[in-house]
This record gives C-alpha cells, sequence and structure tokens, in this order.
C-alpha cells in the first residue's frame, strides 16, 4: 500500500423480463422530460488500492460498474458523448455515480486533463450525479483544512475514528461502535491518513481526535460546492482492511442515493464437523497425529478426543446465550460403533437428541470414510491406489450412496431437522484433492442424485469458487485455524508452532516453503500463545469474511467443543466485536448450508447476465427499471418505506437490512414488470 500522499505531483484541486421500481411523480405539463440515468457507476482507475477496493465492494455487491484504466492510452476521452446522450427524446446519463482517484482525476495540468475533468464535473451538476473521491489529502480544495492548521497526518494504526452524528443519520446509520483502525503489528505501518478540519460546506462522517485531542479531523466526509457533491475519503486502505470493509457499505449507499442493482448482508455461519465421531490427537513429541495417514512409522495412538454428555449441554447453554445456532455435522455410524465398544450406552448421543431442535443439522456421511480414489498409504503422503491395468481405484457408486443414505435415514429416525439436500463428505473427499487426485470421484455426482443431494461442502481454501457436481453445486466453507486434532490449548499451540515456525526455531518450515503463509517471528509460548495470539488472530480473520458480503460457512470440529472447549472464545470475541460496532439494524445473518449455497448460485447467475450485457437498468425521476434474462433473480436495493405493488394490491417490497430494504426480484405471474413506489 501507498502510505505517501496521495497521487503526488498531480494537481491538487434473450427474452427480457422487466423489473420495474417505481413512483408516481406528478409532473407539470410543460417541463421538459426527466432525465433517464443508467443504474451503472463509472470507475475511474489509476491501479491504485483505494480504487480497487471500491470496486471489490461493488463486484461484491452486485452493482454495475465500468471501468475505465487511466493506463490505458487507448482509452476513450471522457466527453459529454461519452458519458451522456438521448434515448426516445430524453436525455441520458450513462452513468449513477462515479468513482475517481481522487479530486482531480484526470490531471488539470495538462489541457487535455483539464478539458476531461471540466466534461466530467459539469456531467455530475446537470444530472445530479455524485462522486467519491477514493483517496486525497487534507487541503482546501476538497473542503478541508491543511493539517498544520490543527489536523494531523501519519500513521493511523490503531485510531479511535468514529461516525460523527451526520454519519449516523446519513449513510452509516447501521454502525453503532468507533471503527478502529488496524494495528495488526507493530513492525508494519499498516495505515496513513490526513485529518483536517472541516471547512464551509464540508459534512464529516468519520473522524477523529487531532491536535490536543479537543479537536476533530475528517477522514471521510462530503463536500457540496459548486452545484456538485463529493465523498471525500483522507487514508489510505486496501480491500482486505476492516475500516474499510465496514464503511464500505455507506459508502455505495452514498454514491447511489439509496437506489442501486445489488445487494450485501453481514453472514456467518459455524458448521461442527465430526459430531458422534471421535478425533485423532496430536501427537506434541513427534509433530504429527498417530492414527492419520500424515504420521510415519505408526506408533502408539493417543486417546481420542470425542466430546461428553457435559460438553453437549454446555453447547446448549452457549448457543442461548450467545443468541446463536450452530449446525452440527454428525457422523451417526461413528457414533454407533463406539457406543458399541462402550458397553452399549452414550450419553453424548443421548444429550444431543434430547436438545435436537437446538441445533441445525447437516449429514456429513455415516462413517467419515474417504470417498474419493482408494488410498494407498504406505507413502506418505499417501496416493491414489492403481488396478492391475493401472487404472485408478474408486470408491463405489454403492458405496457413496450407502453412507449418504443410512446417516439419513438415522437423523430422521431420531427427530433431526436434516436436510437431505445438503451433505459434507469426510474431508471434502469424492471432490477432486489436489494433488493426488486431480479429478472428482466419477461415481460422486450419481450417488448425491440417488440421495436428493444438490449442495455438497467443499473445502473454500482448495475450491474457492461454486462449481457443478453432477445436478449438484458445490458450497466452499471457510475452514477455521482451531484444528481437528486438538482437545487443549497447550496442544493448539503446540501444532500452530509446528506449522507457522521456521525450521531454525524447531518448525516445520511449511511457512517458508508456502507463498500464501507467513513464518512467526518465534514459537509462541504454548502456555499463553492460544488465548493471547492464535484466539484474537483467527477471530479477526473470520470476522473479515463477515464483513465483506461472504456467505460461505465456516467449519471447526466436535474436538473443539471438547475438553478446553477452544472453538467458544473464538466465537464470542467474533461476536462481540461484531455486536459493538454494528447497529441492530444490520444483524448477522446465519445462512442454512443450502441458503449459502442459493445466495452464491443466484450471484453467479447476475454476474453472467451482467457480462453478457443482458440487464438494463435506469432511473427516470422516481421510477427504476431493470431488465435482466428471463429466470434471473435482480438484487435490487432501494430505501426504508419502499412497496411492491401486486395486481391489486402493495406490500413492504424486500427484507429491512441496514436502514435499507433489499431483495433478489422477479416479475409475479401475469406480471412483466415488479412495480416499487419509494418513499416521497
Amino acid at each position: 500500500m501507498d502510505l505517501n500522499r496521495p497521487r503526488a505531483g498531480r494537481t491538487a484541486a434473450a427474452a427480457l423480463a422487466g423489473v420495474l421500481l417505481a413512483t408516481a411523480v406528478p409532473a407539470a405539463a410543460s417541463a421538459a422530460p426527466a432525465p433517464r440515468i443508467d443504474l451503472a457507476v463509472l470507475v475511474v482507475d489509476d491501479g491504485g488500492g483505494a480504487v480497487d477496493a471500491i470496486v471489490s465492494e461493488l463486484e461484491s455487491t452486485g452493482v454495475p460498474h465500468r471501468r475505465l484504466d487511466l493506463t490505458d492510452p487507448d482509452r476513450p476521452t471522457v466527453d459529454a458523448a461519452f458519458l451522456s446522450d438521448t434515448v426516445d427524446g430524453r436525455p441520458r446519463a450513462k452513468y449513477q455515480g462515479v468513482v475517481v482517484p481522487d479530486e482531480d482525476p484526470f490531471g488539470a495540468g495538462t489541457a487535455a486533463g483539464a478539458a476531461e475533468n471540466e466534461a466530467l464535473f459539469a456531467y455530475e451538476r446537470t444530472f445530479g450525479i455524485r462522486q467519491v473521491d477514493a483517496y486525497t489529502w487534507s487541503h482546501p480544495g476538497v473542503g478541508l483544512e491543511y493539517v498544520d492548521a490543527g489536523g494531523h497526518a501519519g500513521i493511523l494504526d490503531g485510531a479511535p475514528a468514529a461516525v460523527t452524528a451526520a454519519g449516523r443519520s446519513g449513510p452509516f446509520g447501521y454502525l453503532d461502535g468507533p471503527v478502529a483502525f488496524e494495528d495488526n503489528s507493530p513492525l508494519v505501518a499498516e495505515s496513513y491518513g490526513y485529518a483536517g478540519r472541516p471547512r464551509e460546506g464540508f459534512t464529516s462522517y468519520l473522524d477523529v481526535p487531532v491536535g490536543d485531542g479537543a479537536g476533530r479531523g475528517s477522514l471521510v466526509g462530503e463536500y457540496a460546492h459548486d452545484g456538485r457533491r463529493e465523498l471525500v475519503v483522507t487514508f489510505a486502505y486496501n480491500r482486505h482492511q476492516r475500516q474499510f470493509r465496514v464503511l464500505a457499505r455507506g459508502i455505495v449507499e452514498w454514491l447511489t442515493q439509496g437506489v442501486h442493482l445489488g445487494r450485501s448482508r453481514n453472514w456467518f455461519s459455524v458448521h461442527v464437523d465430526d459430531v458422534l465421531a471421535p478425533d485423532a490427537r496430536w501427537d506434541t513429541a513427534r509433530n504429527c497425529t498417530p492414527g492419520d495417514i500424515d504420521c510415519v512409522g505408526g506408533g502408539e495412538e493417543a486417546p481420542p478426543i470425542r466430546m461428553t454428555a457435559d460438553d453437549a449441554a454446555y453447547a446448549a447453554a452457549w448457543q442461548r446465550r450467545a443468541g446463536f445456532t450452530l449446525d452440527m455435522v454428525y457422523n451417526a455410524g461413528s457414533g454407533e460403533e463406539w457406543k458399541a465398544e462402550h458397553g452399549g450406552s452414550d450419553p453424548l448421543a443421548d444429550r444431543l437428541i434430547a436438545d435436537r431442535a437446538q441445533y441445525r443439522w447437516i449429514n456429513h456421511t455415516w462413517t467419515h470414510p474417504f470417498l474419493g480414489c482408494v488410498q494407498d498409504v504406505t507413502v506418505v503422503p499417501w496416493r491414489c491406489a492403481n488396478d492391475a491395468a493401472g487404472r485408478t481405484r474408486w470408491t463405489s457408486r454403492a458405496e457413496v450412496s450407502a453412507q449418504i443414505r443410512q446417516n439419513h435415514d438415522w437423523g430422521v429416525r431420531k427427530g433431526l431437522a436434516v436436510d437431505r439436500t445438503e451433505l459434507v463428505t469426510g474431508e471434502h473427499s469424492g471432490l477432486r484433492t489436489l494433488p493426488q487426485q486431480p479429478a472428482d470421484n466419477p461415481h460422486l455426482a450419481g450417488a448425491l442424485a440417488d440421495n436428493g443431494v444438490t449442495w455438497i461442502a467443499s473445502d473454500n481454501s482448495r475450491e474457492p469458487q461454486q462449481r457443478p457436481v453432477g445436478s449438484a453445486l458445490t458450497v466452499p466453507r471457510h475452514p477455521m485455524n482451531v484444528y481437528y486434532n486438538v482437545g487443549t490449548a497447550e496442544e493448539m499451540a503446540d501444532e500452530y508452532n509446528w506449522i507457522y515456525t521456521s525450521a531454525a526455531d524447531g518448525g516445520s518450515g511449511i511457512c517458508e516453503r508456502d507463498p500464501a503463509s507467513t513464518c512467526l517471528p518465534g514459537p509462541l509460548d504454548t502456555a499463553t500463545g492460544w488465548a493471547g495470539h492464535i484466539v484474537p488472530q483467527e477471530a479477526r480473520t473470520a470476522l473479515a469474511h463477515v464483513v465483506a458480503n461472504d456467505p460461505r460457512p465456516h467449519y471447526a470440529h466436535q474436538s473443539n467443543l471438547a475438553e478446553d472447549r477452544l472453538l467458544y472464545p473464538v466465537l464470542d470475541k467474533v461476536l462481540a466485536d461484531y455486536r459493538a460496532l454494528f447497529a441492530d439494524s444490520a444483524p448477522l445473518v446465519v445462512p442454512r448450508q443450502r441458503e449459502a449455497g442459493e445466495e452464491l448460485e443466484r450471484r453467479a447467475d447476475w454476474r453472467t447476465a451482467l457480462a453478457g450485457g443482458g440487464v438494463t437498468a435506469y432511473r427516470i425521476g422516481d421510477t427504476v427499471t431493470v431488465k435482466a434474462p428471463r429466470g434471473v433473480a435482480a438484487p435490487v436495493t432501494v430505501p426504508e418505506g419502499t412497496r411492491r405493488q401486486h395486481l391489486l394490491t402493495t406490500s413492504v417490497f424486500g427484507g429491512a437490512y441496514a436502514g435499507t430494504r433489499s431483495a433478489w426480484t422477479e416479475p409475479e405471474l401475469l406480471q412483466t414488470a415488479v412495480t416499487l413506489r419509494l418513499p416521497s
């Protein structure tokens, strides 16, 4: 990230079904026709991290946008014809909002740049279009005093920024608490910015203490001047930083004036795998897991980790206290084997079944076998076994199907609210597993169809994109860095050290070989490393997914609810941090696996429709029309108070979230359009 003054050296100054959103607005007969404003955003891109961050929010939300690359010598010239024209005798603005690197997007220091600037600014004045200055510095040209007039320029790591009263009553009303800037490492400067005092015409939305602490300097605010409105951001950021992520929704709402294509939620669901099964235990001396295929030389296995009835009672009580529901991903056959080996009784299963209505349940197969190729475990790492002809041996369709069917039927008999369309295979097996198994088990798709499975979990760290498996679709899940093979905080810290410390520090050196990993500066103290380092790190990672409009579930294991109950401190911190930051109007959304899959599928269909040019959307006055290919639901966000017109009646449109109404919407039967009336 560039932490210097922004942009140094620049002048600082297919049959279509319609979706219709409408408000009847009486107009004088002699009035000129209201302009048509297309629902798309123009992004003037200089390649910087700030513009990229805003683009990431547009893309994840589903807002159509056009990128104009400033580094492309063959890009079109921005002039009146590029920005507007006339359609059916009505003036048309091609963009409802504009994102630019700073207040001088094309460079007023040249004649060509000054001309493009003026064309853009005239367009904004004519059509009432808003502009976001993605990152600039504090100076009078953006409505702020220079920082030497009681402001601040410098590192913002850990800065206690706060949403102002104007921000709360405006675009950032979904936020409650302070927007603390990330400070993840004392060795790295992560944020830089300019906090200046507002001048006339400037309304601050996010500020920090400056000077002696009595005054406030703006980091985000609106500058109204010369018939135009700019949202001025004066701190550097990238798409991953939490301070941007929590503000991104408000930036888009301000830019689009609250009416746009696209929809956003804060999602968080947690799957607990291997419920009823025992999990193998990490050997802190051998640095592997005896009983698993990665432990060379076999050796005596340590006692496995399995929840007790007390752990189950604690889980139910924790859910009630936390106001959060876990998804129990169960292996009933493994539980039956445990029961047979322990005198024919299983207090854990009895307790979970007694409390079954308090959880959601997902089929994890009967006994958690590997359902891909037959594994040859005579070598480490394992490989796929071959038959005499050299062909890969696969788990059969009958065996895969039996694993799915038996587990589902047991759950139904026990009264579990299990959805037969959802499945998590053991280790996500059956799906391709690189490098040993580069293709899906060819028998998997048929077995899924045999059992009505349409949503199969995959590992987001391996396959982050949803894809088809026969007639089913994958639902990528985020693995939580709370390991399946540990029951105590000391075991967790020990294995974490093995993975995340260099070979010179006694670790495996994996962190040195993996370009996606970072080594610890030294081993964690196993007595304090879990609570002091791993919990806040993992909670921060999970919360980053939550505030990125990411519906993918997270997953941990039943072992993490046993012994030291390691999962709860992580979840408690995620929930506490979230609820301290967001207002009640933006609650966490906790989707089922099926619901997460449906959300990802709709987004993919929407992206395809946008990329194919199959979407037309525009606003005339308070009437907004959206047309998309038949069968494609359109995501629409509008102000609170908007109502939907049916054939004979009206109803409140969409769902309330973060001060807006939004929904995936299509025309109803006998209608070719959906009509919404915006609040006056």
